[in-house]
């Protein structure tokens, strides 16, 4: 009998040991996705989401290969773009290439910057890409916040949330991305105001058939992928496209459904006591906001859904 209780009280122990093993694997685990640590993450980890690939495993571009207007035969007039304009430079980076790899890390001068685009958000961001005074390269996690996706710098492997431009964990947790304001239109339209531009070429050194759309009927449909914390109204269709602007804190959507019953193609506004300039091209489907120095404002182009998610106490303009 003291044998068999002494085997008792050691399996007892064994027990607890084992159990204590499996909680703290699974509190690790928990901390981590991807391999990214999420233990100071500024939101919850159940928010962070798994999007299907791994770390990297949508490749970042890297010294981006850039060619001539006349080279693009790839390209379409009416092809979406998103179009850089930085110290007397200008270059385009098409929605078909960005649709493969979210992020282009580019250099112009002396100016380094990471050219952004998730296309489950349909949203176009660019960032000067220096971190703390040194020069930064930006990779894709594979994790999600809000359906968004969530970048990392490689130097510190902090990741940053793309909507916010601001990282959410990591050794730069809480510190901000300074954005460049872009044009999200037509290569037509690019092509036109920026005839000296060059543009991302089609060779980027990866296998992929950048002629078809990966997310083909996404933007028509009314579901979403993944979960996102705010719903957003049924006012407008979750994929409708709006540019969305802040102003010392205040948010304040445009739709362009409400710029086209506006009828305007410039008008302006006030956010926030702040007047600002709306530049609405209807034809190419782009906006350019201007602050009252006549300064580019760097707005967000995307789904309603997605700004809603990020920003539920929006303002939204309403055309009429």
């Amino acid at each position: 009998m003291k044998s068999n209780r002494n085997n008792g009280k050691s399996f007892g122990v064994f027990t607890i040991l084992i159990i204590g093993i499996v909680l703290f694997n699974n509190n690790v685990l928990a901390a981590t996705k991807n391999g990214f640590d999420l233990a100071n993450a500024t939101i919850r980890q159940d928010q962070i989401l798994g999007g299907g690939p791994s770390k990297d495993g949508i490749p970042a571009i890297f010294e981006p290969r850039l060619i001539a207007a006349v080279s693009a035969s790839y390209l379409k007039p009416e092809d979406r773009v998103i179009g850089v304009e930085l110290d007397g430079v200008s270059r385009a980076y098409p929605i078909s290439i960005l649709n493969w790899h979210e992020i282009v890390n580019d250099k112009i001068n002396q100016y380094s910057f990471a050219v952004t685009y998730c296309p489950l958000c349909g949203t176009g961001v660019a960032f000067y890409s220096k971190l703390r005074g040194k020069d930064a390269e930006f990779s894709v996690s594979g994790l999600l916040y809000n359906s968004d996706v969530l970048l990392y710098d490689r130097g510190t492997e902090s990741l940053w949330s793309q909507i916010l431009g601001e990282a959410i964990s990591g050794e730069l947790v809480g510190e901000k991305l300074k954005t460049i304001p872009i044009s999200h239109t037509t290569w037509r339209a690019w092509l036109k105001q920026h005839p000296e531009t060059t543009v991302l070429s089609d060779n980027t050194g990866f296998s992929r058939d950048y002629s078809r759309n990966p997310y083909q009927g996404y933007e028509k449909t009314r579901s979403l992928y993944f979960q996102v914390n705010n719903t957003a109204p049924a006012t407008y269709h979750p994929k409708e496209a709006v540019v969305g602007v802040e102003i010392d804190g205040v948010f304040k959507a445009y739709p362009f459904v409400e710029l086209d019953k506006s009828g305007l193609s410039k008008f302006e506004d006030t956010v926030n006591g702040t007047r600002i300039t709306i530049v609405w091209d209807s034809v190419n489907r782009s906006v350019k906001l201007f602050d009252q120095n006549r300064d580019r404002i760097a707005g967000i182009q995307g789904f309603w859904f997605a700004w809603f998610a990020f920003h539920p106490d929006t303002l939204v303009f309403k055309g009429g």
